[in-house]
């Protein structure tokens, strides 16, 4: 009981740390792990138990398709060897997870002590375990020389092969604009939510499907899990950015997303608020502002209202009337304050999923962002305030071909 009390004190001691305290999401995780390791010793915990009752994930969380949970425990693991390597630097005894398992480890990180005492200790899943230190130290030893002679094989590979040579060296770097914009969703302590649009709609696909209608579709089941081709797009290449800055991104569909999700991250909603049903619930656009024609010709039909045009702008901005193909569009590129102001919301969304589309390449290639920043006046990331902007996009066979700032607002809060 003894040694299961100093661990739970460790732990307690690494969640009120300045390095962990303010990632809520991984302190959960850490006290769970820990749990189950006094708990349940010796059980290996399964990456869909943490999945759903540490994160709440549904019943019908496959991990061989959502690696959230590997990625959760691996930034868990990266928070604790910054923690060992700053202020916990003095620490007599250590808490990891080893990387291949779920399991906890609490281990004697003075090496003099465990020199005189002739062994080494730690606790694992709730035991008591000793190993030999002349074995450990072979092994070390043994691993040392087949990594160097591994690392020399790598090293005479690579000089003798121009071809990856090159194809290493060649490695871009991330521009300046991408880097200065998407900076300070990047190096927050929690991973952003990227929220798609998934429009409510009744029918089936095989006979034909319509958005719902509240007013006459009361009873009708709704299909809540289709998205555009923009959208779809739009993720993949706000992925390719992410990876390129070596941050994880967050996917969930509009309808699975709660209030609760928005407290403490930085969120991107990708669809306009016609499909992307959660913008209607948070905080929005004031500037420019989605809505739906109600009489004419084109009734029914999504317009961004600009609320106070100034000099030269229109009162409206709408894309090609239905039934032809479609040739221009318009979208909204915009970042306020989220929920808990602490947090930035951005909003990528056009009256149509191309539209969409065209918004998120909009923030995602070098050549639009450094003519946003430039029109916002931006050189260094700490210097990005909320903003609000309407872009026009031409669009050729279903493809948005070319983009153009055409309204801009700073906030100024």
């Amino acid at each position: 009981m003894a040694d299961r009390a100093q661990f739970l004190a460790e732990v307690e001691r690494l969640v009120a740390s300045h390095t962990l305290h303010s990632s809520e999401s991984l302190c959960k995780l850490l006290r769970y792990l820990a749990k189950q390791a006094v708990e349940h010793p010796g059980v290996p915990v399964k990456e869909y138990q943490i999945a759903t009752e540490v994160f709440g994930r549904q019943a019908d969380f496959d991990p061989a398709l959502d690696s959230m949970v590997r990625v959760q425990v691996g930034r868990l693991r990266s928070k604790l060897a910054e923690y060992y390597n700053s202020e916990g630097a003095n620490d007599p005894t250590g808490v990891e997870i080893p990387k291949g398992s779920y399991a906890v480890i609490i281990h004697d990180r003075t090496i003099a002590t465990s020199a005189s005492n002739g062994h080494s200790e730690f606790f694992h899943n709730g035991a008591r375990e000793s190993k030999a230190p002349r074995a450990w130290v072979i092994a070390v030893v043994v691993l040392s020389l087949a990594l160097v002679f591994t690392g020399a094989l790598l090293v005479r590979a690579y000089t003798a092969n121009p071809v990856a040579r090159d194809t290493a060296q060649q490695t871009p770097p991330v521009p300046t604009p991408v880097r200065v914009f998407w900076k300070g969703f990047v190096t927050g302590p929690e991973e952003p939510w990227a929220i798609f649009s998934n429009a409510a709609f009744v029918g089936r696909p095989d006979t034909g499907m319509r958005y719902y209608d509240a007013a006459k579709d009361g009873k009708n089941p709704i299909l809540d899990h289709y998205t555009g081709v923009g959208e779809v797009l739009a993720v993949h290449n706000l992925d390719l950015v992410f990876g390129a800055l070596h941050q994880t991104l967050r996917i969930k569909r509009g309808s699975l997303f709660s209030l609760d999700d928005a407290k403490n991250n930085d969120l991107i909603f990708i669809g306009s608020p016609s499909e992307n049903l959660t913008l209607k619930e948070i905080p929005s656009t004031r500037e420019f502002v989605f809505q739906q024609v109600q009489s004419g010709p084109r009734a029914g039909n999504m317009e961004i209202i600009n609320k106070k045009p100034q000099a030269g702008e229109p009162r409206e901005y709408l894309a090609t009337p239905s039934g032809i193909p479609l040739t221009e569009d318009f979208a909204i590129v915009a970042l306020v304050r989220a929920i808990n102001p602490e947090h930035s919301a951005l909003i990528l969304a056009g009256t149509s999923t191309l539209g969409t589309q065209a918004a998120v390449e909009y923030v995602t290639k070098e050549n639009y962002l450094a003519t946003l920043l430039k029109a916002l006046d931006v050189t260094e990331p700490n210097q990005l305030r909320p903003f609000e902007a309407v872009i026009r996009v031409k669009v050729a066979k279903g493809v948005p071909v070319e983009s153009e700032l055409v309204a801009l607002r700073k906030l100024k809060n």
